[in-house]
């Protein structure tokens, strides 16, 4: 619930419509990295089996649309702090257009229909990882928008919002990819369904790409490209007249008194920047969601059985993102983040051990809900919240390009190794997720700072102290 004087005189429709815009960026970061799912199997069959390829091709082909997400991770600092918040998710959203059409039909200008080739193959990778650009751009430019747009009382809630896009957009194509296949025969999904899976993607990104034009840009991008006038208007729409003036004085005091090199604050929160978006992959999240129907189908469910119970999982998600949603704001960044580390520790360790005694049904299945849903309600919107808050201003587009190019990296190295980890040992592979838990609730617990109710001005001053600069430094930022 939104507490009425907390929020006296902040403009609480523009701030909700604006976040609302900008978080379709987060559901098309879910609905790309999702809408594989449902294809992977026909794709593998088209694009791998059929040119007898190995399954090291098929976990790199499902996973190359990460190397985008790499790529547009590590290039959106230079396009944030280049041309703004607001142009680079107007580019993502017309790159998440092109991979749609380009996915669904690779064959378009150069190839043949139904005459699967190497160079099909590559072409295919190329339209994937486009789309993983508009991804890498989307996951680190949204929730900094977002952050810097929101009031400090609302902003975790507000960013936390951007998940539950992503997890909004997973679940949006779990019934899509579901209602594509339901009731077809098997010959007509690989033939064609795969292909309205990704075309499906156009209709949220044109929409997102229109919308964005009726968004300001971000009031703390625009001080530091000394377009203050309109910086303090959107602050003032914001949050009022009084406080959009505090606010200003503050961010300009920050813009303006550092160099915005990278480690201008120290080495400690990059580390830390870094760390929790390794964390937030090598726990083994996108596994689960990048092959959820083939785990169902290895359990013993039917091919729409297994994309039903996907469904389901999805529905779970969404509602476990939602409870992260209502207890940001009041619990805190840190308890949310160590609770669900353990419950991810305990999910990832059962099934583990089931895997080792070959006990696959309805245990399998609360289990693998248990880890989805611990880490939905903590290390999934948490993680994104964190990392729009933990950086200075003048250090933000570049430190957030760094944590994000890190994360997709990691994502990348565990989607594509987990088909050959699964062939050597499921229970070695579900155990060292576990293990990844265990340690992400060790560096929470020691590394993380609470960012509850700090703005984002205090968090630089925070930094500033750990980095040891002298005091007359900080006073003099503070003039």
């Amino acid at each position: 619930m939104i507490n009425e004087k907390e929020t006296a005189g902040q403009n609480i429709p523009y701030i909700a419509g604006i976040t609302l815009i900008a978080t379709l960026g987060g559901l098309l970061f879910g609905y790309d990295t999702a809408v594989i799912s449902g294809a992977e199997r026909s794709v593998q069959m088209y694009l791998v089996d059929s040119l007898g390829l190995s399954t090291w091709v098929h976990g790199a082909t499902i996973s190359s649309a990460l190397i985008g997400c790499i790529i547009g991770g590590a290039v959106s600092g230079i396009f944030a702090s280049g041309i703004g918040r607001k142009k680079t998710l107007i580019i993502a959203a017309f790159l998440f257009f092109l991979s749609a059409l380009g996915s669904g039909y690779p064959e378009v200008l150069f190839f043949t229909k139904g005459e699967p080739s190497i160079e099909l193959l590559y072409m295919f990778n190329f339209y994937r990882i486009i789309g993983g650009i508009g991804v890498g751009l989307a996951s680190a430019v949204c929730p900094v928008y977002i952050g810097e747009i929101a009031p400090a009382n609302l902003r975790g809630r507000l960013v936390s919002l951007n998940q539950f896009a992503i997890i909004f957009g997973m679940l949006v194509v779990y019934f899509v990819n579901w209602g594509i296949s339901n009731g077809q025969p098997i010959e007509w999904i690989n033939e064609e369904g795969w292909r309205r899976m990704f075309l499906s993607e156009a209709i949220p990104a044109g929409l997102f790409g229109i919308l964005l034009f009726f968004v300001p840009e971000s009031p703390r991008y625009l001080s530091m490209v000394n377009r203050d006038e309109e910086a303090l208007k959107i602050l003032t729409k914001v949050n009022g007249a009084n406080r959009a003036k505090s606010i200003f004085s503050d961010i300009k005091n920050t813009v303006e008194h550092h160099s915005g090199k990278l480690l201008s604050y120290g080495k400690t929160v990059i580390v830390i920047g870094v760390l929790l978006s390794v964390f937030q992959q090598f726990v083994g999240i996108n596994v689960a969601l990048y092959y959820a129907p083939r785990i169902f189908e290895s359990m013993g469910a039917g091919k729409d059985a297994s994309m039903l119970q996907t469904v389901v999982m999805g529905i779970i998600n969404v509602i476990f993102t939602v409870v992260a949603i209502l207890t940001v704001d009041k619990w805190g960044r840190k308890p949310l983040l160590m609770v669900g580390s353990i419950g991810m520790a305990i999910g990832m360790f059962a099934i583990a051990g089931l895997s080792y005694f070959e006990i696959i049904g309805i245990s399998t299945l609360v289990f693998i809900i248990l880890y989805t849903a611990s880490f939905m309600m903590s290390w999934g919107p948490i993680c994104w919240v964190l990392i729009s808050e933990i950086f200075p201003n003048k250090i933000r587009g570049k430190a957030v390009a760094v944590a994000v190019a890190a994360q997709w990296a990691a994502n990348f190295f565990i989607s594509a190794t987990y088909p050959s980890m699964m062939e050597f040992s499921g229970a070695f592979t579900y155990g060292f997720y576990g293990v990844m838990s265990v340690i992400s609730f060790l560096f929470v617990w020691k590394m993380i700072p609470e960012t509850k109710n700090r703005s984002l001005e205090e968090m630089e001053q925070l930094w500033r102290k750990k980095a040891g600069l002298a005091p007359e430094k900080q006073a003099k930022a503070k003039a």
